[in-house]
């Protein structure tokens, strides 16, 4: 790495920049305007849920249950359905301290990026409002339509899949890890294949497993919203 290297500020978005998991809070979103069944689709949501906790989610499975509704419900009723959901749930969810955390990092005239295992049709706009131009997130396959399959294109950024995309990213812009400063924020154990790489790892809100992992290794600890803790 030379003296004038690239400075990148690597976030994750749900629980890190957001006090909420929006992946989860737009599949409840969708039982609440009528899409979903409200049995079946919380009983999933929340299985599926438990799995990404515990480390054991199958992302594909995930993605197919996760865009079903948006697939179904056609471009134009999803975008005015997203942009509902921005204003609800997302805009009161926008908290300060993730804010100034981000204008941080923009004064300091570091590269900033949303690494995130959401989907690009959940994160994009949220990406937007908080500034942040650069989205490795899930990425959706279409059809000769130009609308989702519900299948996942490329490489999914989940676990050792942020690594790759992240090498990707990198490589579009003629840079190797090597050629870069690192710094990533992350609050999940699912994170730690991103975490181990960069140059500078910080557990965000981190759940007990991550929080312990960062104390034993003495990395720092950041409680952006110990409100919601």
């Amino acid at each position: 790495m030379t003296p004038t290297a690239p400075t990148l500020a690597l976030f994750d978005l749900d629980h890190t920049l957001l006090p909420l998991d929006s992946d989860y809070a737009w599949g409840q979103f969708t039982t609440r305007i009528g899409w979903t069944d409200p049995v079946d689709f919380a009983r999933r949501n929340d299985e599926f849920f438990a799995h990404y906790q515990a480390g054991t989610l199958d992302v594909h499975d995930y993605v197919r249950f996760a865009i079903d509704a948006v697939r179904r419900q056609g471009p134009e009723a999803a975008q005015a359905a997203h942009a509902r959901f921005m204003r609800e749930v997302i805009a009161p969810n926008l908290l300060p301290p993730a804010r100034a955390l981000i204008e941080q990092h923009r004064a300091a005239g570091d590269e900033l990026v949303i690494v995130t295992a959401t989907n690009e049709f959940v994160t994009r706009p949220i990406a937007q409002a908080l500034g942040v131009a650069e989205l490795v997130a899930v990425e959706l396959e279409r059809d000769a339509s130009g609308w989702y399959t519900g299948e996942i294109r490329g490489t999914p950024s989940f676990r050792e899949g942020k690594v790759a995309r992240l090498e990707q990213w990198l490589a579009q812009r003629g840079w190797g890890w090597d050629d870069v400063h690192t710094t990533f924020y992350s609050d999940s154990t699912n994170d730690l294949p991103l975490l181990e790489k960069v140059h500078t790892p910080v557990a965000t809100n981190p759940g007990a497993g991550l929080r312990a992992i960062a104390q034993a290794r003495g990395w720092r600890i950041l409680d952006l919203f110990p409100d919601h803790a």
